[in-house]
């Protein structure tokens, strides 16, 4: 016992090497947890609450889905999955001659019906010569009993003969209001048109369109430039309007859709700066991009089967919210990426100016295409064609 106490004096005692060693160790490790608290401090202060990061976050895009509007028999297909496809180049082909026959009996009702129009200007003239001629008779018809009365009164006549030409005035009458009314009847069906702005000439020009949309429907192309994907049609095939074919994928119209807690976005702000970082290409490839919007509400409120918390057998659970990012165009050309590729995005959160929702609509489309205007345009040259070539008689009344 006393020889413990001993040994404990003696550790204890100021000119001990050990107890100095200790002091040393002990201020080497407080001066550690110092400095840790202090980088712990300093993270914090000028990088941890400045940023929010998360790796769910996965690459998406336009599926551009390639579907038929009219029925038709597959006989070739232009392109498989994998292949690089330019806007408006050929992607199926249809059985065309349904659609020909269709087009051809439409051309053929427009020729007919310009034909009959110009009938109707014709019998508008028609009429009105008719017209004229009963004038005359009505007119010759007056002169006579005229002559005829003046003869009655000096008893040159009968009143028999008098009646007569009084008789023959009144039916020439009628006949020119009989004139008359059938020429307002023909002249209604034309008043205030041309041969081309005529109700049944735009009726069968509207059909000849349908009919050519039909006919240009049997071939599918493609609405954008992008790689193919999805591809199901088979040669032979017999698809109905809406069936999925095939997709093309715009490669270069990528965005990341990043899934944050709901507790990392108070300071999220649209406009904000962002870094990439994808697994396929690892660390050694940053992309950069911007906040372009975040989500109006949670993944779950838009699921198929949203939760409900409502039941009693509830659990909370920390939300995530889709924050959709733009990925540098440059950037996104130099190493490209896929749809459904995972990355890690690290946001930026320093520029606070930006709104958190949108403040003003789309000034213009986001995406669009212009290859099926064309189509209308080619059918209106047709109808342009068709309705000069069957008018080329046409009166000078039916110019007016």
């Amino acid at each position: 016992m006393a020889t413990a106490d001993t040994t404990q004096t003696a550790e204890n005692t100021p000119g001990n090497p050990n107890s100095g060693k200790r002091k040393f160790m002990l201020l080497i490790l407080a001066a550690a947890v110092a400095l840790s608290g202090a980088g712990v401090w300093a993270y914090h202060e000028f990088y941890g609450r400045w940023s929010e990061s998360t790796d769910d976050a996965y690459v998406n895009g336009n599926v551009v889905e390639i579907t038929p509007l009219v029925t038709g028999t597959v006989v070739s297909i232009g392109a498989d999955d994998g292949d690089l496809v330019h806007e408006g180049q050929v992607l199926v082909n249809f059985d065309p001659n349904d659609a020909e026959i269709g087009l051809q009996s439409a051309q053929a009702n427009l020729a007919r019906t310009v034909r009959q129009v110009r009938g109707l200007y014709s019998n508008v003239d028609g009429q009105k010569a008719q017209v004229n001629a009963q004038q005359a008779e009505v007119q010759k018809a007056q002169d006579n009993f005229n002559r005829r009365k003046n003869l009655a009164a000096g008893g040159a006549i009968s009143q028999e003969e008098l009646s007569h030409a009084r008789d023959d005035l009144t039916s020439a009458q009628n006949a020119l209001a009989d004139a008359k009314q059938r020429l307002k009847t023909t002249a209604a069906l034309v008043d205030d048109t041309v041969v081309s702005s005529h109700p049944d000439v735009m009726a069968a020009a509207a059909q000849l369109r349908q009919a050519y949309l039909n006919n240009s429907r049997s071939t599918l192309i493609a609405p954008v430039t992008g790689y193919v994907a999805k591809r199901t049609v088979q040669l032979g095939q017999r698809v109905q309007p809406g069936t999925a074919l095939m997709a093309v994928i715009p490669l270069d119209q990528l965005w990341i859709d990043a899934n944050f807690k709901e507790t990392q976005l108070r300071d999220m702000r649209i406009g904000q700066p962002v870094e990439i970082e994808a697994d396929l290409y690892g660390s050694a490839v940053k992309y950069s991009g911007t906040i372009d919007s975040l989500g109006a509400g949670t993944g779950s409120a838009f699921a198929l089967l949203p939760a409900q918390n409502a039941t009693g057998n509830w659990i909370k659970i920390v939300q995530r919210v889709p924050v959709r990012i733009h990925v540098n165009a440059d950037e996104l050309a130099k190493h490209p990426l896929r749809v459904g590729l995972s990355t890690v995005v690290d946001v930026n959160l320093h520029d606070q100016s930006g709104p958190v929702l949108a403040q003003q609509p789309p000034q213009k489309a986001s995406f669009s295409t212009n290859i099926y205007d064309r189509q209308l345009a080619e059918a209106d040259q047709m109808i342009a064609q068709l309705i000069h070539d069957n008018s080329a008689a046409v009166s000078k009344t039916a110019q007016r």
